[in-house]
């Protein structure tokens, strides 16, 4: 019983960890003149990223791989289909042409690159799949390539009036150091607990790891996320709620699957392969539906349809776990 009311005050810990992290990081950037899309794209990005950083590289390090797998995969496959359907149904999500032909695109690619790393089996003929340390030091050169992208983008559009314009706080420098601080502390505490809690709750139902991974745990660690892209579409702020969901996305693979690979080698089982197929089917979804109706735009039927995968998927893996 512990352990479970661990799990839900870990997931308490983790989301107010994040919330403190991200408004202490986000001050700091808007003290230094960063732009909107560059926040939204990395700090905000990163910063809500955060609890899936923690619970992936604790479950890695402790050995239960399919839970930092199933969270990283079930956390992109929720941030498209639900959280942008969500906040495309609150205000239609007029999207910057740099975002549509670049950032969404390279989500995509680091869809696909899991899809290529991860299938050894089918493309080499191995024994198993896994990400090893090579794949993990990949996906990390990657990630520095986007943030020195992000760099660049912050240097052409870090105008004083975008700074004004997302209606962020600003505190002062030593209370947004502490934030962070507190944030990074509540994000350890919470993750560790989290996890501990995932395999108990696997263990109890009789039901595999991956699905906790992929819905429980995936949907408590996207709750920064969640919160942030609703919170920025109701006020109009569809720069940070497209370029946070975006941005964690790039981060979540690249970042997270390589620093969990490089800390310990991540086995595929073939059942995740599905998994991976449906996180690079939401990401070209995404990116054809800017070209689909109004351009560049997701509008309320069309987030309205996103959420209809994702509770199709949802209902598909409850029916895969009871049929196994």
């Amino acid at each position: 019983m512990l352990t479970y009311i661990l799990f839900f005050v870990g997931l308490v810990i983790l989301v107010k960890g994040a919330d403190l992290l991200v408004d202490g990081a986000s001050s700091l950037a808007r003290r230094m003149r960063v732009s909107d899309i560059s926040i939204g794209l990395t700090i905000v990005a990163f910063g809500t990223s955060m609890p899936e950083m923690v619970v992936s590289v604790l479950a890695s390090i402790k050995g239960n791989t399919d839970i930092a797998i199933g969270n990283v995969l079930g956390s992109n496959i929720f941030n498209i289909l639900l959280i942008l359907g969500l906040s495309a149904l609150l205000c239609p999500l007029v999207t910057q042409r740099n975002t549509v032909w670049k950032e969404i695109p390279l989500s995509l690619l680091a869809a696909v690159i899991v899809g290529i790393t991860a299938n050894d089996q089918w493309i080499d003929g191995a024994a198993s799949s896994e990400l090893n340390r090579i794949d993990g030091l990949v996906y990390l050169a990657f990630f520095i390539i986007f943030l020195y992208y992000t760099y660049g983008i912050s240097q052409v559009t870090g105008d004083a009036a975008s700074m004004a314009s997302s209606g962020a706080r600003s505190h002062s420098v030593g209370r947004s150091v502490l934030f962070v601080f507190l944030g990074l502390a509540g994000l350890v505490f919470g993750g560790k607990w989290i996890v501990e809690g995932a395999v108990q709750f696997a263990r109890v139902l009789g039901v595999s790891e991956s699905l906790i991974g992929l819905t429980i745990v995936a949907a408590g660690t996207s709750l920064p996320e969640l919160a942030t892209s609703l919170v920025a579409a109701r006020k109009g702020q569809m720069d940070i709620a497209i370029g946070n969901v975006v941005g964690s996305n790039i981060f979540n693979i690249f970042f997270i699957l390589g620093t969990s690979a490089v800390l310990a080698p991540l086995p595929f089982a073939p059942a995740s392969q599905l998994d991976i197929l449906m996180t690079i089917f939401a990401s070209l979804l995404l990116f054809m539906l800017m070209f689909v109706g109004k351009r560049h735009t997701v509008e309320r039927w069309q987030g309205g349809l996103m959420l209809l995968f994702y509770v199709g998927y949802v209902g598909f893996l409850v029916s895969r776990q009871m049929a196994g």
